[in-house]
């Protein structure tokens, strides 16, 4: 046999055993998922643990794969102490090496990460929490991406709501004492001004008020037309709100619809028939396949309905799959950061975007009023209207116009 055929026979025999031999297994991607799993927020924590993984399933085919590459998810716990959030942040990045991170329930985990993702050059996706202060110029860099609102876009759209109901009416607020109630009413002060309703006063009570009356009286004497109703503490003060009647002294209660948990104790308000807005509940999203998917899987497995922080975690795994098909499953920053930004995905509340700018999805939230239904523990919020992501578009905040 001449040196020509033994080479041709010797290709012949490496490509035989090569396409016999078995393809190489595909770099699984690490997923760092951290949230309140315990402490005051653990209910959120569950909540978006739950959507997230029906989230990848349900985006991924049920394979939970993306781009040929099987998801491995790390979960953390941030037992809500932004120390302890940081640190397993820390850990995620620095020992577990994942290659994306996902999830804080509590605007303050949040804040104290965020530096961590520049740091390890990771981007992260920020679901839920809320803060304005995630996408300003202290806090915020390019790594960071946030899919669910800002406090911004809550306050826009209860000022739109009031303003449609009644345009240049005089409104009033009713917050905790807490850095969450400040970052709530500040900026409703000022998307009441944009829409030319007069904020009259705000009374900022205690988180662990059980006496609200003080606060009430105060507000009733006032008189505004419409009171807005910021709440997230141990106690509530729906009882003694109605028990004061407010609105027999002419002043409309606002509100927006919270996790059902919190809806419970506002079942009276539900005969009032008052208005607001809600981020999510499973009957308020229209002909929205993903919502529809999400109620019926989540209610075979959990026996209960999906819960605001449910579809939050859905909305952050259909992001990071149709980024990462985007990419090719590619994880570098270079390449991941370009194809977020401007970014169209789904969600159970239909199509969102990132914004350029700072990174914050752009979404509808729903005008609602407040029903009670019969069999129905709490407070029902039923649809009114979407109200458009470019109707309550927050400011940029990170100085990058």
């Amino acid at each position: 046999m001449n040196m020509r055929k033994i080479f041709v026979f010797a290709l012949v025999l490496v490509m035989a055993f090569a396409l016999a031999a078995p393809a190489p297994a595909a770099e699984v991607l690490k997923i760092g998922a951290i949230t309140s799993l315990s402490g005051a927020l653990q209910d959120y924590g569950e909540q978006f643990q739950r959507g997230l993984l029906l989230g990848f399933e349900y985006m991924t085919k049920g394979t939970n794969t993306i781009a040929g590459r099987p998801i491995e998810i790390i979960w953390e716990d941030t037992t809500n102490t932004p120390d302890v959030a940081r640190e397993r942040t820390m850990k995620l990045l620095e020992t577990d090496k994942v290659e994306l991170v996902t999830g804080y329930a509590s605007s303050g985990d949040g804040v104290a990460s965020l530096s961590l993702f520049e740091e390890f050059e990771t981007v992260a996706v920020i679901e839920p929490a809320a803060a304005d202060a995630i996408i300003n110029e202290a806090n915020w860099n390019k790594y960071i991406f946030r899919t669910g609102r800002t406090s911004g876009q809550d306050a826009h759209a209860m000022a739109s709501v009031i303003a449609g109901a009644s345009p240049g009416a005089t409104v009033a607020a009713l917050a905790p004492d807490t850095t969450f109630g400040y970052s709530m009413v500040e900026p409703f002060k000022n998307a009441c001004e944009q829409r030319g309703l007069t904020f009259v006063q705000v009374e900022y009570a205690p988180q662990d008020a059980s006496d609200f009356s003080p606060y009430l009286l105060r507000l009733r004497n006032t008189a505004p037309d419409y009171l807005y109703v910021v709440w997230a503490a141990a106690n509530n003060p729906w009882t003694q709100l109605l028990e004061m009647n407010l609105q027999g002294a002419g002043v409309t209660i606002v509100t927006g619809a919270p996790e059902i948990a919190a809806l419970r104790p506002m079942l009276p308000l539900g005969r009032t028939g008052g208005i607001g807005f809600t981020v999510y509940y499973h009957t308020v999203p229209q002909n929205e396949p993903l919502n529809e998917w999400l109620v019926e899987n989540h209610l075979a497995r959990h026996n209960m309905p999906p819960d605001i922080f449910t579809s939050g975690g859905f909305a952050a795994a259909a992001a990071i799959v149709t980024a990462l098909e985007l990419t090719g499953g590619v994880t570098d920053p270079a390449v991941l950061i370009p194809a977020m930004e401007g970014m169209e995905f789904d969600s159970p509340t239909g199509k969102r975007y990132f914004r350029v700018q700072d990174h914050q999805a752009m979404q509808d939230l729903f005008a609602i009023e407040f029903t009670a239904v019969d069999g129905v523990d709490h407070m029902v919020p039923k649809w009114v209207r979407n109200i458009s992501a470019e109707e309550i578009t927050p400011p940029i905040m990170n100085g990058r116009e």
